[in-house]
């Protein structure tokens, strides 16, 4: 990747990154495991999981949506952290990265902000009851490159952007799986990864949190059992005003009824809210099984 850099990293003598399976190595999961499980069915692939805003938002932040408690945060990642610039047919944007970039990563997760945010949302270390520091740290320490780049738009040439980071990102990182990540209107950017051949060839897994649906899936080849099936993981409020959460999970049915074997995972909070998604995702659980199934 042209503007690139690989950020030094100290590697331990025993690895406690990617084993040979890939799965993440644990970071704070006493904090950040999902709840109580209200609800699963057969195979887990629907999960309902508890969320208690005193208990998730109001005793985890110091300052309520600002600023997480201390034990939540570890900010020795930033010094892993850089600013990058990206060039598209739409322009130079800028990026954050955090982690390595060379033959030796193993895992690249792009997060895509959604409406109001920007390249900052995915590092910024406090908020999010801290779940955005669990993610930087995940990625250091398990030979992982975590990048959260601003972009054009939600559209076509949005998405046409982060084919290009993804490209750069491939080019760094030969030998790393690149799964995108995509919070609220970012969705729109994920849905056309995985419908264009050109950025679905690089894609190894989506994830969209408080997000929306896309019909145009259902029919697309993506969806057929006989081609490469990239997983996706849906996590959604039940208490969210801005998309449905029972239009979301309908969707999510029809795409196990098309597929039953579509690599697809739903986890419903149980009265969270748009944003309750980034705040309560299992980062490690979820990467984990996203890897496992490929």
């Amino acid at each position: 990747m042209k503007y690139l850099i690989a950020l030094s990293l100290i590697i331990a003598t025993l690895e406690t990154g990617f084993a040979s399976n890939q799965h993440l190595a644990p970071f704070k999961d006493e904090l950040f495991a999902y709840p109580r499980i209200l609800e699963r069915s057969a195979k887990s692939a629907f999960r309902v999981v508890e969320y208690n805003r005193e208990r998730d938002m109001v005793d985890r932040d110091q300052i309520l949506r600002r600023k997480a408690h201390f034990r939540y945060v570890d900010q020795s990642v930033r010094w892993s952290r850089s600013v990058y610039r990206y060039r598209s047919t739409n322009g130079r944007y800028k990026y954050f990265a955090v982690g390595d970039a060379n033959r030796r990563t193993k895992l690249v997760v792009i997060y895509i902000h959604g409406q109001g945010g920007n390249h900052r949302q995915g590092v910024n270390d406090w908020t999010f009851g801290g779940n955005f520091n669990r993610l930087q740290n995940l990625m250091v320490n398990n030979r992982g490159l975590l990048m959260t780049p601003s972009f054009t738009d939600f559209k076509d040439r949005g998405a046409a952007d982060i084919t290009v980071l993804m490209r750069d990102a491939k080019i760094a990182a030969p030998n790393a799986q690149i799964v995108v990540a995509c919070g609220s209107m970012g969705g729109g950017v994920c849905w056309r990864l995985i419908d264009n051949a050109k950025s679905a060839k690089m894609l190894d897994g989506l994830f969209l949190l408080g997000s929306h649906w896309d019909d145009g899936f259902l029919k697309s080849a993506a969806i057929k059992r006989k081609t490469r099936n990239i997983p996706i993981y849906i996590g959604h409020g039940s208490k969210d005003v801005v998309f449905k959460p029972s239009r979301q999970k309908s969707f999510f049915n029809q795409i196990l009824k098309k597929n039953p074997n579509y690599p697809a995972r739903f986890v419903m909070f149980e009265s969270g809210a748009h944003g309750t998604p980034i705040r309560m995702i299992d980062w490690r659980a979820e990467l984990n099984w996203m890897l496992s199934v490929r």
